[in-house]
């Protein structure tokens, strides 16, 4: 490439020391995307819930409160992963969405097994009702999609 005055340019691939194959594969193309601005309110979500409900009736449903609390940390670091692309940030985005999928599992068996425990709602409550489902459906679609983007990759 050439600038305007004809002296040689370099490209942006030129410049940069990485070889291409070493570069972060992108996790956010396609549905990728749609995942990342789903989590991005799901961590909005929760995380704003969790600090209200903590800062001002703790007392009142600790279990529920923190939970909440660990729901949006968890669904940060799966937004972050997601955003920050690579082979290492898809396995940590795995891992993290199979944790989520057993928390909305346990918790959302547990309210119902024993609502008593929880008199006050989690994100996870009811296997995420409050949230439309979402909390339930949104860890199986992460992991399917991070497992055939992976699969289309190899391919490639």
């Amino acid at each position: 490439m050439t600038a305007t005055d004809g002296t040689p340019r370099e490209t942006n691939d030129e410049m940069n020391d990485e070889p291409r194959e070493t570069k972060r594969a992108r996790l956010i193309g396609g549905p990728g995307m749609l995942l990342v601005w789903l989590y991005g309110v799901m961590v909005v979500g929760a995380v704003s819930r969790s600090v209200v409900q903590i800062s001002t009736e703790f007392e009142h449903a600790p279990l529920a409160y923190s939970l909440s609390a660990v729901a949006g940390v968890v669904y940060g670091f799966i937004t972050y992963s997601l955003v920050r692309g690579g082979e290492f940030a898809r396995k940590a985005a795995r891992v993290c969405c199979a944790v989520e999928l057993a928390g909305v599992l346990i918790v959302g068996t547990w309210t119902l097994v024993e609502p008593s425990a929880f008199p006050d709602k989690t994100v996870w409550s009811d296997y995420g009702i409050g949230y439309l489902f979402i909390p339930v459906i949104l860890p199986i679609t992460a992991m399917y999609w991070l497992r055939s983007s992976a699969r289309q990759k190899d391919a490639a």
